[in-house]
């Protein structure tokens, strides 16, 4: 009976272990930033507000979120694997750097909006 109980143990503390791994491989290796990206994320969320792609968009546009992430999957070296999204209410446009120095941020493509079909996320009134 002991023994029973003593492998039941070993094989769901292995199963646990080798499901904590495996998320870790696959998932948050790939696309979870280090605290250095999310600063370095946080800096590229500047760059892109000051850019004139970002600026000719917001005059055009209603933006309504930007956020920024990383893929390592997607190939290349650094900064290429970082993004940040602009979602407005007609498209989402996804930023990137331009060279190898980061030093102006630019569309690299668009793809849809959430906010195309449903309103804002918030939980808060809409108080105007």
């Amino acid at each position: 009976m002991k023994k029973k109980i003593v492998l039941a143990l070993l094989i769901i503390s292995l199963c646990v272990n080798l499901y904590i791994l495996g998320k870790w491989l696959l998932i948050e290796q790939w696309y979870e930033p280090s605290p250095e990206e999310k600063v370095i994320l946080s800096e590229m969320i500047q760059k892109t507000v000051e850019s004139e792609d970002y600026k000719k968009l917001e005059e055009k546009e209603n933006i309504i979120a930007i956020d920024a992430g990383i893929d390592r999957n997607k190939g290349g070296v650094f900064p290429y694997y970082f993004g940040v999204s602009v979602r407005t209410d007609e498209q989402s446009y996804l930023f990137s750097c331009n060279n190898d120095q980061c030093s102006k941020m630019e569309i690299g493509g668009w793809t849809y909006s959430i906010y195309e079909d449903e309103s804002s996320r918030l939980p808060f009134e809409n108080r105007e």
